[in-house]
């Protein structure tokens, strides 16, 4: 069950990355530090933002959007400067890329195809998704 977190952590996140997230997206993941989304016929796990209150949700945080984003930034055709915001546990990722003229990311979400390299449009904002 994903907690609550704090916004202090979602600072951090944000200046591991030298941009700020989508304001719906933050909101959300401040709510539901973690979730899942459907997208289409397939569900897609949301990374949690790593949270050090106690014991319990650093060990549930751990996988953190931070660690999730490098370790996909390695694979061939990762777009570059994206954020990985969650995956359906194939490999794919959802992912906000960056925005042309402001240190932010675009409100925008992405599904990342590991296998093509491909981006599709899922959602024009995170809120859209359920």
């Amino acid at each position: 069950m994903p907690f609550s977190l704090e916004h202090r952590f979602v600072q951090q996140a944000q200046e591991k990355f030298g941009r700020t997230l989508p304001l719906g997206y933050v909101a959300r993941i401040c709510q539901s530090n973690g979730g899942q989304v459907n997208v289409g016929s397939d569900v897609f796990n949301l990374f949690p933002k790593f949270d050090t209150t106690d014991r319990k949700r650093i060990s549930r945080t751990c996988n953190d959007i931070v660690r999730e984003t490098v370790s996909a930034r390695e694979w061939p055709d990762f777009p570059s400067g994206a954020v990985a915001i969650g995956d359906n546990g194939t490999g794919d990722k959802l992912v906000f890329l960056p925005d042309k003229v402001d240190l932010r990311y675009a409100d925008a979400v992405f599904w990342w195809d590991h296998e093509t390299g491909e981006l599709d449009l899922v959602a024009d904002a995170f809120e859209e998704l359920r």
